[in-house]
């Protein structure tokens, strides 16, 4: 099935969450040129969720070896779901 389909019948069933894959990130943000950029920076995620963001798994991950200051997610929370918890905004957040 081509990419266009798949796309395609994603709108049609309302299925349109496509999150990018820890192997792109890797390949992308592993290479040795942006770690420089990393050295004492604060990373904001801006997520669905982080405990399944790919995004915010490699930066976890990676903190101390990256030298981040600080990783901060936030993403939003409708009532009753995820066990229970309000409706809001929830942040995450790792300082070194």
């Amino acid at each position: 099935m081509s990419k266009n389909a798949n796309l395609t019948r994603a709108k049609r069933e309302k299925n349109d969450e496509f999150y990018t894959q820890r192997a792109d990130i890797e390949a992308e943000l592993g290479r040795e040129d942006y770690w420089q950029h990393f050295k004492g920076a604060t990373v904001f995620c801006n997520c669905d969720d982080p405990r399944e963001s790919e995004f915010w798994r490699y930066f976890h991950a990676n903190f101390s070896f990256l030298g981040l200051k600080k990783l901060i997610s936030t993403h939003y929370e409708k009532e009753g779901r995820k066990e229970g918890r309000k409706e809001g905004r929830k942040t995450l957040d790792r300082t070194h």
